[in-house]
């Protein structure tokens, strides 16, 4: 007894707690190292990881479990897109010869490009549609007055899904109509990012009082590890299965441009009508049934054939960690490979991975015209600097790119040639190809993309195009700290 003790007298804890501390870190760093690599994640993604932990240990470890966990392979994620896929079969099967039908009549009316809808329909992520009508939103201007008219003449139902649905004057006036609705016996359903809105419990409290539906998507406080991946980027409106919105705008008073705001912003929405309505009315049912685990009738009035004739060739792509292909990615690649003679893009937030780089850059050492029209001044000062390291290859290979400097450009646009135009939420980033649920609208008509090409244009007036020589001038340090954010674009 007495050896015992004098034994335990005599070790060092301190030291056994150092060591026992140091074994545990390098098991955790092995088993973070070894999961990494057992994703099969894109090696220059896993070596940024793998080097951050490193290097820098704790941090590694923190913004490894925040940002880089592939979550898309849980049972939550899985199952989504398990009863996803179940129900867009179903609505393939009651309309397959008449989409093969318009297969062969887009095929006729824009060539090869007929390949992009190919390819959502033999993935089941969209059905073509024909009889639909279009009208191109610019600002918060244009689309705030036609959503709160659109609302205010809702009968049936009223369903909206945002990403960001601000408590300002825009959305409190938005509640106002959806409360007057509810009183007139309307039904509401609303689904909100629960990362993307702030201060949501008056509103919702005001909604549900009133009989509206109001879900969080992926509450931050039940899954507070998903904080900053897997959220709901989308936009979508959708008003007695008749008329939807969706694009960049958010439901906030910032994309007013009344001088009461610091930046001017520029964005682009779309307003809907005809059998499209349906493509976006599904996947607020999606959506709808993920987070309320309920549905609603899949019929009419919530689906319905559009009252009109028209020649508006439209899919929707819609992508998320749910999703066996990253869609939207493949989408836009597509669509620039179908490109003949001109690709003008309008993006935030251009972190390019290496197929894009290299699709956007073949695309202009084979002599097509591409256009890139990005923000001199970004709302992000890592994302903003690691955009700009991209900037040269871009130059090198012949890609055209313009600063706008009116303010901040939020539009998410791509003009392929005169017949073929993508509007949506998707940002030319790893966080919408890979992490985010996003939504894209792709139009196969002369007359949208008109419209869309008129708005570059003007935008083009109050942008600088950008000259090999005048961005190899630039000072060394500038070229530096572009270099170091590029460094975490593969956790960006």
């Amino acid at each position: 007894m007495f050896t015992i003790l004098s034994l335990l007298k005599e070790t060092n804890w301190h030291l056994v707690i150092k060591i026992i501390s140091i074994v545990l870190v390098l098991l955790s760093f092995i088993g973070v190292v070894g999961t990494i690599l057992l994703e099969n994640r894109n090696p220059i993604k896993a070596m940024g990881y793998i080097l951050l932990l490193i290097f820098v240990p704790l941090l590694g470890l923190i913004v490894y479990y925040y940002l880089g966990r592939d979550l898309r392979k849980r049972k939550r994620f899985t199952l989504k897109g398990t009863r996803d896929e179940t129900l867009m079969l179903r609505y393939w099967e009651n309309k397959r010869p008449e989409i093969e039908q318009m297969q062969v009549e887009l095929r006729q009316q824009v060539a090869s490009k007929q390949e992009v809808s190919a390819m959502l329909l033999n993935t089941m992520h969209s059905l073509l549609t024909k009889n639909n009508r279009a009208k191109v939103l610019i600002n918060g201007e244009q689309k705030f007055p036609a959503v709160m008219d659109a609302l205010r003449n809702a009968e049936h139902h009223i369903h909206m899904e945002y990403y960001i649905f601000a408590v300002d004057s825009i959305g409190n006036a938005v509640v106002d109509i959806l409360i007057e609705k509810l009183k007139a016996g309307v039904e509401v359903r609303f689904i909100y990012d629960d990362l993307g809105c702030d201060h949501m419990g008056p509103i919702t409290k005001r909604l549900k009082e009133h009989g509206a539906e109001v879900y969080a998507f992926s509450p931050v406080l039940v899954d507070f590890y998903l904080n900053a991946n897997y959220r709901n980027h989308r936009k979508i409106i959708v008003i007695d299965g008749k008329i939807g919105f969706t694009g960049g705008i958010n439901m906030d008073e910032r994309y007013i441009n009344n001088g009461h705001n610091e930046v001017y912003w520029r964005d682009t929405h779309l307003q809907l009508e005809g059998d499209v309505v349906n493509q976006l009315q599904l996947q607020f049912m999606m959506s709808y049934r993920y987070c309320s685990k309920e549905s609603f009738p899949f019929a009419f009035p919530y689906f319905r054939r559009a009252e009109f004739t028209a020649n508006c060739f439209t899919d929707i792509v819609a992508s998320g960690p749910d999703s066996q292909w990253p869609m939207a990615m493949q989408s836009i690649l597509m669509a620039i490979n179908v490109a003949r003679r001109r690709i003008r893009i309008s993006n935030p937030y251009f972190i390019p991975n290496e197929q894009l780089l290299s699709a956007l850059q073949m695309a202009a050492l084979a002599g097509k015209d591409v256009e890139l029209l990005l923000p001199k001044r970004g709302d992000s000062f890592f994302v903003q600097h690691a955009a700009q390291s991209f900037i040269k290859p871009m130059l090198d290979a012949g890609v055209k790119i313009y600063f706008y400097e009116k303010g901040f450009i939020h539009a998410k646009t791509m003009i392929i040639d005169d017949n073929l135009a993508i509007v949506g939420t998707v940002n030319l980033d790893n966080r919408s190809f890979y992490l985010n649920f996003e939504i894209a609208i792709i139009m196969y008509d002369r007359l949208v993309v008109k419209e869309l090409q008129d708005a570059f244009e003007k935008d083009l007036e109050d942008a600088t195009l950008i000259t090999r020589r005048s961005w190899k001038n630039r000072s060394l340090f500038e070229k530096f700290i572009d270099a170091l954010c590029r460094l975490l674009t593969p956790l960006l």
